[in-house]
């Protein structure tokens, strides 16, 4: 082998990790930023003990996550998850992960007071319930437990895939 090729396949070859390395996205680095504010709302929501299997255990922050990040998704509604964390974790100074249950339920009634805090837990809720009861290949409602939960089960046919690609 030549110089030139040795060295144009050695580029190549040291280039590799970096073409298939996925970029983070601006919304992802957003979510890293608020993506525990709102795992610690859902937990507030439907906490473990109850009827109801908890958010924690049923992975529904990462199931808002994927369904929000999909391209699919409307931004405006993307964008309006995003900055209502942002704007809970400001009213709380940083802190809101940090407080206590009693200290949680006051900031949410407080924020729930305001029209944009009301919208943003609706949302949120929303968001949460479909992650509990929608049928697991979405990645949440894990085993079903949603769906036991309540006595009921998805319709049928069942969702062969994740997404349908658009």
């Amino acid at each position: 082998m030549k110089r030139r090729k040795f060295l144009i396949f050695g580029s190549l070859f040291g280039l590799l990790p970096y073409i298939n390395a996925k970029t983070i996205t601006s919304f992802q680095k957003e979510f890293q930023e608020v993506g525990a504010t709102i795992g610690s709302v859902q937990e507030h929501l439907f906490p473990s003990g109850g009827k109801i299997p908890s958010a924690k255990s049923m992975g529904v922050t990462t199931f808002l996550f994927e369904t929000i990040n999909h391209k699919s998704y409307d931004k405006d509604i993307r964008a309006f998850v995003l900055e209502g964390a942002k704007e809970l974790e400001l009213r709380q100074k940083g802190k809101f992960t940090l407080l206590s249950k009693e200290d949680k339920e006051r900031a949410l009634r407080e924020y729930e007071e305001t029209h944009y805090g009301k919208n943003w837990l609706s949302r949120i809720m929303t968001i949460t319930m479909e992650g509990l009861f929608s049928d697991p290949i979405y990645g949440a409602n894990k085993n079903e437990a949603g769906w036991v939960a309540l006595e009921s089960y998805g319709g049928e046919p069942r969702a062969k895939s994740r997404y349908v690609e658009l």
